[in-house]
């Protein structure tokens, strides 16, 4: 019988707060899209309450995403994780974290172990040194959102704006999708320029034009659910803001479609000073909330007119 190589790589990091947040940062996974810069979204498949079957969805490069799907086992003090068909170069890879706290502070572990395929034994210390960085990167953020968690709440606006339309779903889910026709569209889309790498994934880098007159640039990622929801993280931001993610929901009712348009963005206290001497964080979070729904609110309307023009509404 084949001897196969157990790995393991374990970091650690000593939070200042209490273990049951910085354990509620690590569970919600929705939330977490907002705070760590590759990650895109995660779609909750199954849950039972003990364990929950997750799909991640990342950025891996400035062109392309990956996805994988993680069993989650919560217990007291840890949460333990399986991926189910890990991708090269492992054959199998599992781990978990714990949460340990003592004097308001908390000691937070993450640990892979995992198995490689035979031919990547090899390279074991590059993959070794691949899972140290990424184990360090997210306890970095981790440190970070949970020493600062009432500051966030401040920089961190949150909300959506529905729309009942009384047309087609696929109609509504089209116009939101098809992204190389906003510029003919759109009137505040000044040019997009779009990539497809992937099935139900986009690429594209936008100028957009607001109200007040001003104009950006913005590149961001979408990628779909077909036909329920298009979620999009900027991964080139305005210079206001240091996180921006969101979604188009679709939910069919009896009489047409609820759509809905979701901003979540968290604004860069350094960058106050655009929009006026002695801005406040409440004067950035009322613009955003007036300009950003303003975009998504037009791009709802523009929506529910080409659906309930083919429906013969």
């Amino acid at each position: 019988m084949t001897n196969i190589p157990q790995h393991s790589a374990l970091d650690e990091v000593v939070v200042g707060a209490p273990a049951e947040l910085v354990r509620s940062l690590v569970e919600d996974v929705a939330g977490w899209t907002q705070l760590y810069k590759p990650a895109v979204h995660a779609e909750i498949l199954q849950d039972s309450g003990a364990e929950q079957l997750i799909q991640h969805w990342a950025v891996a490069d400035r062109h392309s995403v990956r996805t994988w799907k993680v069993r989650r086992t919560r217990a007291a003090d840890r949460i333990s994780f399986v991926h189910e068909e890990p991708e090269a170069p492992f054959a199998s890879l599992a781990g978990e974290w714990t949460f340990r706290e003592q004097d308001g502070k908390t000691l937070v572990t993450l640990r892979h172990d995992y198995t490689l395929l035979a031919a990547e034994e090899t390279g074991k210390d590059a993959v070794a040194a691949k899972l140290h960085a990424g184990n360090q990167d997210y306890l970095g953020v981790l440190r970070h959102a949970a020493e600062n968690h009432e500051e966030l709440d401040r920089l961190i606006i949150s909300f959506e704006d529905p729309l009942f339309i009384a047309g087609d779903l696929k109609d509504v889910y089209d116009y939101l999708w098809e992204a190389d026709k906003w510029e003919e569209r759109i009137p505040h889309i000044a040019k997009l320029d779009l990539e497809e790498p992937a099935p139900g994934v986009q690429f594209f880098d936008m100028d957009t034009s607001t109200p007040d007159g001003s104009s950006h640039r913005t590149r961001s990622v979408r990628i779909t659910i077909e036909p329920d929801i298009i979620v999009y993280k900027q991964t080139e931001l305005p210079v206001l803001l240091d996180g921006h993610t969101g979604h188009w929901k679709f939910t069919q009712t009896p009489e047409g479609v609820i759509a809905e348009a979701r901003h979540t963005a968290t604004i860069k206290p350094s960058a106050l000073h655009i929009l006026g001497e002695g801005t406040t964080v409440q004067d950035a979070r009322n613009y955003l909330r007036r300009v950003l729904s303003a975009n998504s609110v037009s791009n709802l309307r523009l929506a529910k007119a080409y659906a309930e023009e083919r429906a013969g509404v």
